[in-house]
This record gives structure tokens, C-alpha cells and sequence, in this order.
């Protein structure tokens, strides 16, 4: 058995003062909440100090990009944008003051998307498709990217029941359908990631379907994002607790590398780095660190 990955349209992408190359490379993003009610923390970095030390202990593990949020994607009372991005500025600031690390911003708010571009950001993660009739403005003006993610409820409300005929064909048009929204907008292809939002308005039924056919969603074209670390789908699948979840969002991740998936969204970055790395071996992608094992006249 081979692993054909889908062809990317425009692999080499600018993301503030890097050069990355999607179609070598599989980017390893990592998750800092600035929530005291986030779903995995749980306030834990909430705290600038406590935000911060986590993204910078996250590039030193090995993070290509870390994703900070200042409010849960989960139904909930809405946060006003000036407070969001009175949580999530600060953070971006230090961070890129820090280091050169690609910096994404989970907002669905234009006006915290403009600030957070200011401060830094390169690109802006919206898990709710563009709600905001302003964001694709904003990211249009700008040099950043956006991930456009599939989603069907409006921001923070309960979306129940939800049904699908066939949930991955489903989700595939509507990305292509935000993608030309996008581009219509201003925003080039190469400015655009695409997420089909494992667990956002789907059940475990759903999500695992999308995780085993994930090379539909990555024959789009553009960089698609696996957003799995410790979700309910995994905990429900092997009856985990949050805590206990991460051999099930590894292979979860690698399933997706092995399909396409360019950029990998975790908790734990350590593990993470070191199975995607291993999924590039096998995929091609890179060369052993080293070759020492039968390679010479003794096996050591």
C-alpha cells in the first residue's frame, strides 16, 4: 500500500517571516486558551504570564505554530470583542516579540481579527465559517491568512441533532463554497487553510467518518488543518476521560497526515512533533536523522 497525497495548489506559503512548504512539511499547531472556561485547560492558562510561558514551552517542544484563544468555541454567554482581544493581544505581543513561531488567533470577530493582526498574527482561525460579514475584509487588507473551518451553528448556540446525508461530501462543499466567498472577498488561495471542524456541530459517528475519508476534504487543494487533540469523538470512541486522551488524538493525527492533512491542531505538542515527524518518514517526506543500523560491515 501506498500514500498518495492529494496535490496542493500553492504549497509554499509566507506566514509572517517564515517560508513553509506544505507539500514537505506537516506543521505541528499548538493550542494556548487565554479562558478560564476552555474545554482541555480549563483556565489553566488563562493568565497572561501562564498564556504566554505556554506557547513559548510550546515552541521549544517543537511547535511550528501556536493557535491562542480568548474564548471556547462551546455554547456559552458571548464574550464582547474588546474584552476578547484585551485576552488574546497581550499574549500575541510577547509571543512574537519572543520568536519568529507562526501565530494564529481563534476568533470569528473582524475587530479582534484586525487587532491581533496588528500585534502580530499571520493568520486567523474562524471556527464558525465566516459569521462575521467583516472578517474576510479585514484578512483581505492585511497579509495574513485565514482558516476557513466548517461549521453550522451561529457563534457560541447549541446546534442539536445535527443530520447529514453524507457528512463528508457535505462538508467538502460547503469549504469550497466559503473558499470562493474568500477569494471573492480579496483573499488569495494562498492566504486560505481549510478545517471540516471535527466535533463542531457533528457527532463521534460524524467525526470519524470525516477522519477516515479526510483525503476528500485535503483534495480540495489548500492546506487542510486536523483539529482533533483530546476531543469527544476520541473520548466516546474509547471511553476516556479528557485527561487520558492523547494515544487516541495521535492516531487520529497520523491517520489524517497519512491522507493529506498539513496541519495538525494538539494540546501535547512533545508526542505530537514525534509521531508527525515519523508520519513524514513514511510518507517521503524526510530522511532519518541518521542511518547507523545495518548499514556497515557489524550490526550493531
Amino acid at each position: 500500500m501506498s500514500f498518495a497525497l492529494p496535490p496542493l495548489t500553492t504549497p509554499v506559503r509566507m506566514l509572517g517571516p517564515r517560508s513553509f512548504d506544505f507539500s514537505r512539511r506537516v506543521a505541528v499547531m499548538a493550542i494556548v486558551n487565554r479562558t478560564p472556561d476552555s474545554f482541555y485547560d480549563e483556565g489553566r492558562t488563562f493568565a497572561l504570564d501562564a498564556a504566554v510561558a505556554a506557547s513559548l514551552k510550546a515552541v521549544e517542544d517543537g511547535a511550528d505554530w501556536v493557535d491562542i484563544g480568548g474564548v471556547p468555541f462551546a455554547p456559552g454567554d458571548p464574550l464582547p470583542a474588546h474584552e476578547e482581544a484585551d485576552r488574546v493581544v497581550p499574549v500575541i505581543e510577547a509571543v512574537r516579540a519572543a520568536s519568529d513561531v507562526i501565530i494564529s488567533v481563534d476568533t470569528f470577530h473582524a475587530e479582534v481579527a484586525r487587532r491581533s493582526i496588528e500585534a502580530g498574527a499571520n493568520v486567523i482561525n474562524d471556527t464558525t465559517g465566516m459569521s462575521d460579514p467583516d472578517l474576510a475584509r479585514v484578512v483581505a487588507e492585511s497579509n495574513a491568512s485565514l482558516v476557513i473551518t466548517h461549521s453550522l451553528a451561529q457563534p457560541r448556540t447549541p446546534f442539536a441533532y445535527p443530520r447529514y446525508t453524507d457528512v463528508v461530501s457535505e462538508v467538502t462543499g460547503y469549504l469550497r463554497r466559503k473558499v470562493r466567498a474568500a477569494m471573492d472577498a480579496g483573499i488569495p488561495a494562498h492566504r486560505l487553510f481549510i478545517d471540516p471542524g471535527p466535533d463542531l456541530n457533528k457527532n463521534t459517528l460524524h467525526t470519524l467518518e470525516i477522519v477516515r475519508r479526510f483525503n476528500e476534504i485535503a483534495a480540495i487543494g489548500l492546506p487542510a488543518l486536523a483539529a482533533l487533540s483530546n476531543k469527544d469523538f476520541i473520548g466516546e470512541t474509547l471511553d476516556l476521560p479528557k485527561a487520558q486522551r492523547l494515544e487516541g488524538s495521535i492516531a487520529a493525527a497520523v491517520a489524517c497526515v497519512l491522507q493529506g492533512a498539513r496541519i495538525v491542531r494538539v494540546h501535547e505538542v512533545a508526542p505530537t512533533v514525534a509521531a508527525v515527524r515519523m508520519a513524514e518518514a513514511v510518507l517521503g517526506l524526510r530522511q532519518p536523522a541518521y542511518l547507523k543500523h545495518n548499514m556497515g560491515e557489524f550490526n550493531e
